[in-house]
């Protein structure tokens, strides 16, 4: 059988990170009562702070105006490493100084999936890009470094430039993003199975698998 998957998340959202790593547990789970099951991950993209400038901002900064300061900045933090911890991802935060626009890093991975790139390929690169935020602290607004990693992930790396550098598939990137939130989403991640089934938030991989064995078995319209 057949199950596509459409996650919504942003690139810097660290539960999105947690979400991507639980979900990959989900399909294993399902894999070992269905071996046979296909999957097709779409990612989709979401803008946490559509202002964001398009040069970044002070990472530190942004988050503690947001939260209401140091104290309760670290603390969310503390609970998003604990998490992370227990699903095999780990955090760095300290390495951050850039909240980047992520404008760029979705128009990437569009340009993956619309010109047919593996799945597989496409995994490494959505990976690649929540470990060089969240593990290096690399700047995945920067034209230059998402050269670099999309050139690790198979890619050439002055197409890629040369892409980023034009305006292709801004339109299309914001429009998805205008879609989703015209429809109410506010929160990342989201994943929606096959077309009929939403589960909001970075559930276990064993409450993401039961909502994919229930898709499967609900008739088609």
């Amino acid at each position: 059988m057949n199950v596509s998957i459409d996650i919504v998340s942003d690139l810097v959202c660290p539960w999105c990170f947690i979400g991507k790593h639980r979900m990959t547990g989900a399909v294993a789970l399902v894999r070992e009562k269905f071996p046979e099951t296909r999957f097709r991950l779409n990612w989709l993209p979401f803008f946490l702070n559509p202002d964001t400038p398009p040069e970044g901002e002070p990472y530190r900064a942004f988050l503690e105006a947001k939260f209401g300061g140091k104290e309760q900045v670290s603390s969310l933090q503390k609970v998003v490493t604990e998490a992370g911890r227990d699903t095999g991802v780990e955090f760095d935060f300290e390495r951050i100084s850039i909240r980047p626009n992520t404008l760029r890093a979705h128009r990437l991975i569009y340009r993956a999936q619309s010109t047919g790139r593996q799945p597989a390929e496409i995994e490494a690169l959505v990976e690649r890009l929540f470990v060089a935020h969240f593990q290096r602290g690399e700047d995945i607004g920067d034209i230059a470094t998402l050269a670099e990693i999309a050139a690790e992930c198979g890619d050439r790396m002055d197409d890629v430039t040369e892409y980023l550098e034009s305006t292709m598939d801004v339109d299309q990137v914001r429009s998805l993003f205008d879609g989703i939130s015209g429809q109410g989403i506010s929160g990342v991640p989201l994943f929606v199975i096959q077309d009929r089934l939403a589960v909001p938030g970075a559930q276990s991989s064993a409450v993401l698998a039961a909502a994919i064995l229930q898709a499967m078995e609900a008739p088609s319209s």
